[in-house]
């Protein structure tokens, strides 16, 4: 039997018709598979908001005897900054700062809110990062703890959150969920508005609940969470296999590295979440302490370490406003790099906004985005100055040089005395603020002074 032969000079009509087939087969194949793939996604946001930690507890930030392997993660798979200061040394303004981009007198948030329930806070017409990210098609969770006020319209539910969880003042035990530190003692625990009981569980463990279940669910859209862990302010109620770790410590560094790194557990759980769920290299996760250490009595008068840094919590000294904070997008940003640029905590809106393409308020804002820093070591600081203030304290940075006005050292290192009322520092000699130079220079004493000024013109313009 022969076997037939096609002409492929002069194909006859069947030839032809097979030809045109297979094409059309293989057209709707890859068209099916076209279909088939997972269109680009805009990534998810997990900001990490600390509570009074110090300016160098963290591994990578210098300390030597703390164990903080997970938030060394975040800096081994993206950049941790060593010139970054919160918006204010305090809790419910450093918040506002943050969430707005804004300073915090322009956010309305001037000092701490009130831990009562009924007592309004941050007013509802500033625009969060929540609001901006549910603009751009977000879903928006917050957990943990709130401190920006404790009315309907002001609480996270009214501020752009989708939902909520967590405690609305400034602190509580964390097995109770009470607030006892000023009378009369409270319940403070709250899902989306409404009051919720979780007897003697521990609080640290029920946020990583939260944020495990809100990851693991199916999103048709990218998410915002903002995790502001109460962590390590007090009361310091760290776990007891990391008390029993730091016996050796003296008190209270005992009691606040126990802390610390139950809080450190607890991010590891989290960041493992998004690894078993296929998400971390399509979500930026952003680290910050509120401000520096709290000295309080409430937290055995100290605890945390600042370092070469003078000052704390209240204090616009260097160890009350220099904070560790890191970002990391693996497989988009750099990896274990660093820098040193100026960067503050108003600079997260903006830069979110930059990386994820969502809509910036039309309002003004104080902070800058921080994408070009982010993306070069060499590129300069978004801020050619900077300003702070708590009470009649503040302090105007440009460049190495530094002044504050009624400056308050709430870390005890040397005395303050009435010719301190403008204390004049460069950075670059002096890092512990040690030596005011307000008589040896008096022209830039003049100059940052007329910077603070124009700052106060700009919040009431």
């Amino acid at each position: 039997m022969r076997s037939a032969k096609i002409d492929t000079a002069k194909p006859n009509r069947l030839w032809l018709f097979l030809v045109c087939l297979s094409a059309a087969n293989f057209s709707l194949l890859i068209e099916s598979a076209s279909a088939a793939e997972p269109k680009s996604q805009k990534p998810n946001v997990i900001l990490i908001f600390t509570d009074d930690q110090g300016s160098i507890d963290v591994n990578c930030y210098g300390s030597k005897d703390l164990i903080t392997p997970h938030m060394d993660s975040i800096a081994n798979q993206g950049i941790r900054f060593t010139q970054f200061y919160a918006s204010a040394p305090v809790c419910s303004p450093s918040r506002a700062g943050m969430l707005t981009g804004r300073f915090p007198r322009r956010a309305g948030v001037p000092g701490n809110v009130s831990s009562h329930h009924g007592k309004s806070g941050m007013p509802p017409e500033q625009v969060t990062i929540a609001e901006m990210m549910r603009q751009a098609g977000y879903q928006t969770a917050h957990v943990g703890k709130w401190h920006l006020g404790y009315t309907p319209e002001t609480m996270p539910n009214g501020q752009g959150f989708d939902r909520s969880f967590g405690h609305m003042g400034g602190c509580i035990d964390n097995y109770s969920h009470f607030f006892y530190w000023n009378g009369p003692n409270r319940h403070d625990l709250w899902a989306n508005g409404k009051e919720v009981w979780h007897d003697g569980e521990f609080f640290p463990d029920l946020m990583v609940k939260q944020c495990q279940n809100f990851i693991k669910e199916p999103h048709e859209k990218p998410f915002f969470l903002y995790w502001a862990i109460n962590v390590p302010h007090y009361p310091l109620q760290g776990k007891d296999k990391w008390r029993k770790k730091y016996a050796h410590l003296e008190s209270p560094r005992d009691k606040y590295a126990a802390f610390v790194s139950t809080m450190d557990d607890c991010i590891g759980e989290v960041l493992q979440t998004l690894k078993e769920t296929g998400l971390r290299e399509n979500t930026i996760v952003i680290f910050q302490s509120d401000h520096g250490h709290s000295t309080e009595e409430r937290t055995f008068g100290g605890g945390g370490n600042a370092g070469p840094y003078r000052g704390a919590k209240f204090s616009l000294f260097e160890g009350g406003i220099r904070v560790p904070a890191m970002i990391s997008w693996p497989g988009t940003i750099a990896e274990g790099e660093v820098r040193s640029q100026l960067a503050t905590g108003c600079d997260w809106l903006p830069t979110i906004a930059d990386l994820t393409g969502a809509p910036l308020p039309r309002h003004k804002l104080d902070g800058k985005s921080l994408k070009a820093v982010i993306e070069s070591a060499e590129a300069p600081s978004p801020h050619d100055n900077f300003y702070w203030q708590i009470g009649k304290s503040w302090a105007i940075r440009e460049g190495d040089w530094k002044l504050l006005g009624h400056p308050r050292d709430t870390s005890n290192q040397a005395p303050l005395s009435k010719e301190d009322q403008l204390f004049l520092i460069n950075l670059s000699q002096d890092i512990g603020e040690k030596k005011n130079l307000a008589k040896q220079y008096p022209e830039k004493v003049e100059q940052l002074k007329q910077i603070y000024e124009n700052y106060l013109q700009s919040l009431t313009d």
